[in-house]
């Protein structure tokens, strides 16, 4: 019987190693096929308008221009758009790191009464489209003088982060629990055991969550578009959708500029992360209980 098995099992190991290579090559052609319409919408950018309306499915600009960059960056208060879409992804990641790693904590270690059914209520939030919610959302922001003002983006995307909190749970399961026991013994509070174990040993799946959620903050266009109404106060997807309904129609390489601008700054968090955010969300689903 050990004999028969471990041939199986050496034969299923060969037809893994044979599929290995063919798996490669299927990635590989999946991942040229998706990052190829992102190479061609940044070297549009760089196209003269000419060539875009004589050929405009040319891969290679001919020639090299930089003046749709610059004409983006100028015709539009981008500068501005920036600034407020780094200091609310900032605010947002700060302060939903802290958040939901103390709601995964307490639904992980404490148990309080009504603990499953309220996480069970947290995991329900997460099914809700944002549009089912967008009217009294509105309303309530409204209500608290909100419209019009970034509190409206930054204190909800802090303080409602249900697969934030969802992922911090799983980070913490995954803790051993002789270490809490231990520091219970040697007189640590709750909040010691939170800020000197916890953190500490969860620090990697914060790093991959706070990538996540700052790819959302950025991204988000929705609430924005609802809640602002101020050109000062607009976030780069809303400055860009306002450049595309001005020059949508008039020059193609001016909006792909503008477009890839946008994509910069997350592009550059995603290739640094991208590691983390696998590995982090793989171990999350392996520690659960």
């Amino acid at each position: 019987m050990k004999t028969k098995r471990s041939r199986q099992d050496g034969f299923g190991l060969q037809r893994i190693s044979k599929l290995k290579p063919l798996n490669h090559i299927v990635l590989a052609i999946g991942a040229i096929l998706m990052f190829t319409p992102f190479v061609w919408m940044v070297l549009t950018g760089f196209k003269t308008l000419p060539q875009i309306l004589k050929d405009p499915l040319s891969f290679l600009p001919d020639p090299w221009t930089s003046q749709n960059v610059i004409a983006a960056w100028t015709q539009a208060p981008f500068g501005r758009a920036y600034a407020n879409s780094i200091y609310i992804t900032i605010l947002i990641v700060v302060g939903a790191l802290v958040t939901t790693s103390m709601a995964g904590y307490a639904f992980a270690r404490i148990d309080f009464p009504g603990s499953k059914w309220l996480f069970m209520v947290v995991l329900v939030s997460q099914m809700i489209p944002k549009q089912v919610t967008l009217v009294p959302f509105y309303l309530l922001m409204s209500k608290l003088g909100w419209i019009d003002s970034h509190l409206a983006l930054i204190i909800p995307g802090i303080l409602v982060n249900p697969f934030g909190v969802f992922l911090a749970r799983q980070f913490v399961l995954s803790i051993p629990k002789e270490l809490e026991e231990a520091a219970t013994v040697d007189g640590a509070s709750r909040l010691r055991i939170y800020w000197q174990i916890i953190v500490p040993m969860i620090r990697p799946g914060l790093g991959a969550l706070a990538i996540i959620v700052a790819l959302d903050a950025w991204n988000n266009f929705l609430m924005p578009l609802i809640l602002l109404n101020s050109t000062d106060l607009f976030t780069v997807p809303l400055l860009l959708a306002q450049f595309q309904g001005q020059f949508g129609g008039i020059n193609t390489g001016l909006i792909m500029a503008a477009t890839a601008l946008s994509t910069v700054p997350m592009l550059i968090a995603f290739i640094i992360g991208q590691k983390q955010i696998m590995s982090s969300l793989a171990t999350s689903g392996l520690g659960g209980r």
